[in-house]
């Protein structure tokens, strides 16, 4: 159910590449939302001659003020109903601070303590990631091998601050080594979950990324409109990958 040994964004990082050297390709466009935003900036910023090409959606850098939205003092006031559920697990006196209430938690010895955890954490963000709730995302939180293994590794890199510094994947540094880099930023004007602050704060330090924010969408890649302009971009970079 998830093992958090040697599973860091660093690890990750290396794990991609390792990936590439065993494919042998070159260089290759990376595309990635959400978490998977997180991972492709870290790895172009580390590997930039790597990289031909950025796709990025639901722009999410882990910054404190990130996670406190989602899982503390934000969404919570957009979805109320599924904050309930959200909170049931946790006695009020830990409900200052839930991300560590859910840690501790998840990584319970308890069985049932955990897989009751992973499953409201897993069902708060199946709730809330479209604009019209999905009843399949909502079943699919429901059944105990999925939640486990997302809430824990998401709850194992949240807690920890993805291993970076605080606003790190938005430093100069980093940024300087990507701005060569063609990319896109495809957002949800509605993203509860990865809200548009950081791709708007992204493309503020790299003005060199085309950013669109899609009016009628929230987080999920899988809304119309928010599918439609990923697709576009990635034909966009079609000739990039047949060098």
């Amino acid at each position: 159910s998830a093992s958090l040994e040697e599973n860091t964004t660093w690890d990750l990082v290396s794990d991609i590449e390792k990936l590439r050297e065993h494919l042998k390709i070159d260089k290759w466009v990376v595309f990635g939302g959400s978490w998977g935003s997180t991972l492709s900036l870290a790895y172009a910023q580390t590997h930039p001659e790597r990289v031909k090409a950025l796709i990025l959606r639901g722009i999410f850098t882990l910054r404190k003020s990130e996670l406190k939205f989602f899982y503390q003092d934000g969404t919570s006031h957009i979805f109320p109903d599924a904050w309930d559920e959200y909170l049931a697990p946790i006695p009020l006196e830990e409900q200052g601070d839930l991300m560590t209430a859910y840690h501790k938690r998840l990584t319970s010895e308890d069985e049932q303590i955990r897989t009751e955890a992973a499953k409201a954490w897993s069902k708060w963000e199946m709730a809330t990631s479209k604009l019209q709730v999905d009843p399949n995302d909502i079943a699919r939180a429901a059944q105990d091998d999925w939640a486990l293994a997302f809430a824990r590794i998401e709850s194992h890199y949240f807690v920890n601050g993805g291993f970076m510094r605080e606003g790190q994947l938005l430093e100069k540094q980093g940024i300087d080594r990507i701005r060569h880099i063609p990319t896109v930023i495809i957002q949800g004007r509605y993203d509860v979950v990865c809200p548009a602050r950081s791709a708007y704060d992204l493309k503020k330090v790299f003005p060199e990324a085309e950013l669109t924010i899609v009016p009628d969408a929230g987080h999920s890649a899988r809304e119309i409109p928010t599918n439609k302009l990923l697709t576009e971009a990635a034909d966009g970079f079609r000739d990039l990958t047949r060098d």
